[in-house]
């Protein structure tokens, strides 16, 4: 059942490289085509264009061997994978995520990037905003706004959860709200609490993810601060917060921001014999747009923007103690980065990259269905390309390689995947409003 509450603004979100529009209707997936990719000798590199908009050959089946999510799936089928997306709730305006408190309630939470949360409660979405802070926030770049938000892990005891967005100074804020004492489906605006900011010199690549790991900390992808190429030199620099995923203990002492976690893995050490800030936990992203934890393993997955090339997915297991370098600008995915050669030492590189093309642009990355809907589906992770609407199914096949799969090419502007508190997934239409349930399709 849709349930409209407005007319969705049809807005263009370049989001983070460049996009094209795309129109409503939603296809039935195409046939799927696994590739099954054993970890190459090394990798191919190519040098990439400055242009941020320019656009080249897709490409899904080049892997390198990273530390494999537990447990092992069995290679991807057709049968596995097969998707379709059904149409459950539409007239948002802008939406950029959806996600659920953890609280027994079955609610679902949907950001607009304008600046309002919406609640979606028995199935039915309420008429009144959660949380509005459009007062708060510049929308004046394509990817300025509210973008992100999580719940704190002991939220049913004290009612906090987080959200992230670039206020009207274009500075990235991290804040906490409470819950209303009176009613569960509104915050309280003036309990807003600053947790984190962080400047911004450019007005793209604000990230803007927030996600609780299994070890209650709160984790904070940030971009490289924008414009192209790593203009700012942010990549590679220890000395900023930006181009970084921060580690931050934010429910310990509620009347501090935050405390850095003891097993941070710089507080004790250095990188190439210079300090790092203490809350990072991994350096070297262009732009985390999203991040995700799986529910069961622990897995962290972390899907990175690329320049105009090569989009790419990492994923880090559980427990990992941090300290990562994932290679921007060194690396565009598995490719040097403007360069025929590089030196790749040290770097973690993605278990998946694609090119740019067949209207390619910018990945979206999503998370590792844990449902009960759909059992086959069990371990497998979802992401896709904001521009180009394909859907792809990844997930180990046994032998120390990944099997990647194109499970559905759709006409959605994908701005974001999200999960609901029984494990099911969506797919958010940036363009049109409307949000989708990821269902299996019916056999030919």
């Amino acid at each position: 059942m849709i349930g409209k509450r407005r007319v969705a603004s049809l807005l263009f979100f370049a989001l983070l490289l460049s996009a094209c529009t795309q129109s409503m209707p939603v296809r039935e997936a195409t046939p799927v085509v696994v590739a099954t990719v054993a970890p190459p000798a090394s990798p191919a590199s190519d040098g990439a264009s400055t242009d941020d908009a320019s656009i080249d050959d897709a490409s899904t089946d080049v892997v390198l061997p990273t530390p494999t999510p537990t447990p092992d799936v069995a290679v991807l089928t057709p049968e596995q994978v097969r998707l379709h997306l059904e149409p459950v709730y539409e007239g948002f305006q802008l939406p950029v995520f959806l996600t659920h408190a953890g609280d027994g309630s079955g609610r679902s939470f949907v950001i607009e990037k304008t600046g309002r949360i919406w609640v979606i409660d028995g199935g039915a979405v309420q008429p009144t905003p959660f949380l509005d802070v459009s007062d708060k926030i510049t929308t004046a770049g394509n990817e300025q706004g509210l973008l992100g938000m999580a719940f704190a892990p002991n939220f049913v005891e004290n009612g906090h959860f987080f959200i992230n967005y670039t206020d009207r100074q274009g500075t990235t804020v991290v804040e906490r709200y409470t819950v209303s004492d009176n009613d569960r489906n509104l915050a309280d605006p003036q309990s807003a609490f600053t947790v984190l900011t962080v400047a911004q010199p450019a007005s793209n690549h604000n990230a803007g993810m927030l996600d609780f790991g299994p070890d209650g900390y709160l984790y904070v992808p940030l971009g490289d601060g924008g414009a192209a190429n790593d203009r700012f030199g942010h990549g590679q620099n220890p000395d900023t917060l930006l181009a970084k995923i921060l580690r931050l203990d934010v429910t310990s002492d509620p009347t501090q921001p935050y405390l850095i976690p003891t097993d941070n893995p710089f507080v004790n050490a250095d990188w190439n014999g210079r300090p790092v800030r203490d809350e990072v936990w991994a350096i070297g992203l262009r732009n985390p747009w999203r991040t995700s934890f799986d529910r069961v393993t622990g897995d962290f997955w972390i899907a990175d923007v690329g320049q105009n090339q090569i989009e790419e997915v990492n994923v880090v297991r559980p427990g990992a103690p941090g300290g990562y370098n994932f290679g921007w600008p060194i690396m565009e995915g598995l490719s040097c980065f403007n360069a025929s050669e590089c030196d790749r030492s040290g770097l973690t590189l993605p278990v998946v990259d694609y090119r740019h093309g067949g209207g390619n642009c910018s990945v979206t990355g999503g998370y590792v269905y844990r449902g009960n809907a759909f059992p086959q589906w069990d371990g497998i992770y979802f992401y896709g390309d904001y521009c180009s609407g394909r859907i792809w199914a990844l997930a180990p096949d046994g032998s120390g390689g990944w099997s990647n799969a194109e499970v559905l090419d759709s006409n959605l502007t994908l701005s974001s995947f999200g999960e609901d508190e029984a494990g099911e997934l969506y797919a958010l239409d940036y363009g049109s409003g409307v949000i989708y349930r990821l269902t299996a399709a019916q056999s030919d």
